[in-house]
């Protein structure tokens, strides 16, 4: 009976959809197919993490008179479902097939048959973003900050509907930036509006100095204007 699941639980059609999903995370440039579909590092930090511990493990189970035993079968067989578990736990291959992002291609590679509605062409933007971000800052301890992203027009914390991600420039001490242009800013892009900001205890009494703008992760040169600078002392 052939395997119609979207994560194969056979170990012999797994084997190839654990290394091709693995490797199209990170392919892809200027942004990677992981970034671009709206995953998380430690997302596939740990997808390929699975792939990594599986490949030695398949070798030893393809070699039938030499090294196949129960142990490495339960142990390909556990990877399988651990991979099944990450899934359904951060809802990935959901959040893949409902990606605005999301191509015919991908859908093949993950297996995706529905929520696909993406077509081969598509229509690229022309039109730059000009709604600026409006954030909130909560200090959550150990100098680290929890930051609320949102439209000027929305209620609740949201990703604008014509970017994919917001981009913050940041910096810590005690002398404020001239402007977002300014040299040695750090930057943080996360693809959630709300995230945590790790700053580190060592920061406590300085200020935390810090842009916001809308981005598209795919079409860069139509993010957004960054806001206004904003000065929050870290505790």
């Amino acid at each position: 009976m052939p395997d119609r699941s979207r994560i194969p639980r056979l170990i012999s059609t797994f084997n190839p959809y654990i290394i091709n999903t693995s490797k199209y995370f990170i392919d892809g440039t200027p942004v990677n197919n992981a970034t671009r579909l709206g995953l998380t590092e430690a997302e596939v930090k740990h997808w390929t993490e699975l792939a990594e511990e599986w490949l030695p493990l398949y070798k030893l189970y393809i070699d039938k008179k030499n090294s196949r035993t129960v142990a490495v079968k339960n142990q390909l067989l556990h990877i399988i479902q651990e991979t099944v578990e990450l899934d359904r736990t951060n809802h990935i291959l959901d959040r893949i097939g409902a990606s605005t992002q999301a191509t015919i291609e991908d859908a093949g590679v993950f297996r995706i048959k529905k929520g696909i509605t993406a077509k081969k062409t598509r229509t690229i933007p022309q039109t730059p973003i000009t709604e600026q971000v409006v954030a909130s800052i909560k200090f959550i301890g150990g100098g680290s900050v929890k930051v609320k992203c949102c439209s000027s027009t929305a209620q609740r914390a949201g990703i604008y509907r014509d970017a994919d991600s917001v981009e913050c420039l940041f910096a810590v001490g005690h002398t404020p930036p001239d402007s977002a242009q300014a040299p040695g800013l750090q930057k943080e892009l996360s693809t959630k509006a709300t995230f945590i900001l790790p700053l580190g205890p060592e920061h406590s009494g300085e200020y935390l100095y810090i842009y916001f703008r809308w981005y598209s992760t795919r079409h860069p040169h139509l993010a957004g204007p960054w806001s206004s600078l904003q000065t929050v002392l870290v505790l």
